[in-house]
């Protein structure tokens, strides 16, 4: 098995982003989630029903420092909604508490 370059790992963060409406990026998985804040954040997408990709950043730590590098957040979890980075764990409790997380998950019709 080959090793990822740095450069091979922020494409297959790119083209996740790309090829799924909604991903959140997390320390461990929705089932499974390894820190507090990841679990926060997979409840919230799990209760608003939608459709979402979950990317643990844990086997390698180069994931955490290439995704923060492309997205300019220095946090885990992170979610993109659209290719947009919708934040990390406070925003999307804050967004959710305002009601205003389920209008930025549901897709426009």
């Amino acid at each position: 098995m080959s090793v990822m370059s740095d450069e091979q790992i922020l494409a297959e963060i790119t083209g996740i982003i790309s090829s799924h409406r909604v991903v959140v990026f997390m320390k461990g998985d929705p089932d499974e989630p390894r820190c507090g804040f990841s679990a926060r954040v997979a409840e919230r997408l799990l209760e608003a029903d939608v459709e979402f990709m979950a990317v643990d950043v844990l086997p390698d730590p180069r994931i955490r420092e290439q995704l923060s590098g492309f997205s300019g957040w220095p946090t885990i979890p992170q979610l993109f909604v659209d290719g947009t980075l919708i934040g990390g764990c406070d925003i999307i409790m804050e967004l959710h508490e305002q009601g205003e997380l389920t209008k930025i998950l549901t897709p426009a019709e």
